[in-house]
């Protein structure tokens, strides 16, 4: 059974602008300190991970310049549901390698769940040109 839920336009927009944010500031850090970013994996009990996918620096850097051009595509609303679905492909690994298995530090973890909600959100709803949309 499918139900609909009307949500009005600016809710979407104003969720679209302020979950975008993150991912602007975290490509910020991520080219402006690769060194800094870098050292964090090093002291990730799953560093592995990282390991297994390439030389952490250059993925810090990739990482860097993919959350800034996909952030800046879910903030102004451009192919809002791909810069979601890159968005969540590049916080997967992220919170798997640094926020998995710190065990004192799990504020971290559920932000990085709360987000991958709000990814999903845009990732499994279509929004066109819609003053109300049902979901």
């Amino acid at each position: 059974m499918k139900t609909n839920i009307l949500v009005s336009r600016r809710s979407v927009q104003v969720l679209r602008v302020m979950l975008s944010g993150i991912f602007l500031v975290a490509s910020f850090n991520h080219l402006l300190n690769i060194e800094k970013t870098v050292n964090r994996i090093d002291q990730a009990n799953f560093k592995g991970i990282a390991y297994f996918f390439g030389n952490p620096e250059l993925l810090v850097m990739i990482s860097g310049v993919v959350m800034l051009i996909a952030g800046i595509g879910l903030l102004i609303g451009f192919k809002t549901r791909w810069a979601a679905t890159i968005l969540l492909a590049v916080l997967i690994p992220i919170t798997l390698t640094v926020q998995v298995g710190q065990i004192t530090t799990l504020g971290p973890l559920f932000k990085n769940i709360a987000i991958s909600g709000g990814l999903l959100f845009f990732i499994l709803n279509n929004f066109k040109n819609q003053q109300t949309t049902k979901i």
